[in-house]
């Protein structure tokens, strides 16, 4: 970088290691794949032929599809995200899982007299650099340290009161609790935590009809969104849950 060019927030390679894996796997089985001879074991011959090539090119494209999310993709699915929310200016809201910021700060830039809060427990292995001084780096660069707040905090135990937020958000992070009673419970936090009236958005690539149903049970109204499959690997769906008011 330039001396005296301002520094560019970070918001991280989502899963780094699951990206690293497909090139890996995707080089190992072109460069080593084309090695494997047939074998047999017993009457039975056991023929690869182009087979590792194939998947190499298979591990290869996943890679390149998950490096086109981390640096454009997740910014459009933010924005999609954030679109489903009609902003006044003067809503509280609440990122589940901030990571460094991308939805908090994205929320924060909607607000004027309202104010942001970001939770997380800020697992190393779900994005690079992931940890609050990542977060507080890109809020500052951002310019929204007024309207922002960070907690560390596990979504399955909020410390906040009742109804106290207008707007809760969420991306790739649920799936991240392993059990489904931690799930059940993080989603049971969310309701808890809504104003009447106020919206959950919700976003991931799995589990996205046990949400629903912990938010239907919950008496939300719930719209589910198709899956998105331009610029998001893997494809994400987004849910709208709306408290009755």
């Amino acid at each position: 970088m330039a001396a005296g060019m301002p520094k560019r927030p970070d918001y991280g390679i989502d899963a780094p290691g699951v990206l690293a894996m497909f090139f890996v796997l995707g080089a190992l089985c072109l460069v080593f794949g084309p090695l494997v001879r047939p074998f047999a074991i017993g009457p039975v011959t056991f023929e690869f032929g182009h087979a590792p090539r194939i998947m190499g090119g298979i591990f290869l494209l996943e890679g390149v599809l998950m490096f086109v999310y981390v640096k454009v993709g997740k910014f459009r699915h933010r924005d999609r995200m954030l679109a489903q929310v009609p902003w006044t200016g003067g809503e509280r809201v609440l990122d589940v899982g901030t990571g460094r910021g991308l939805l908090l700060i994205g929320a924060a830039k909607r607000l004027n007299t309202g104010h942001a809060t970001g939770i997380d427990i800020w697992n190393a292995e779900d994005l690079t650099g992931n940890g609050p001084e990542g977060l507080l780096s890109n809020i500052a660069l951002e310019g929204v340290g007024d309207r922002t707040t960070m907690k560390s905090e596990d979504a399955r135990k909020m410390s906040f009161p009742d109804a106290a937020f207008n707007v809760v958000l969420s991306n790739l992070c649920l799936h991240n609790i392993y059990e489904q009673p931690g799930r059940a419970r993080a989603c049971q936090e969310i309701v808890r935590v809504l104003k009447p009236g106020g919206l959950a958005v919700i976003s991931d690539y799995k589990l996205m009809r046990e949400y629903q149903g912990e938010f239907t049970r919950a008496g939300l109204t719930v719209r589910m969104y198709p899956l998105d499959w331009t610029g998001c690997f893997p494809p994400l769906r987004i849910l709208v849950a709306r408290k009755p008011g």
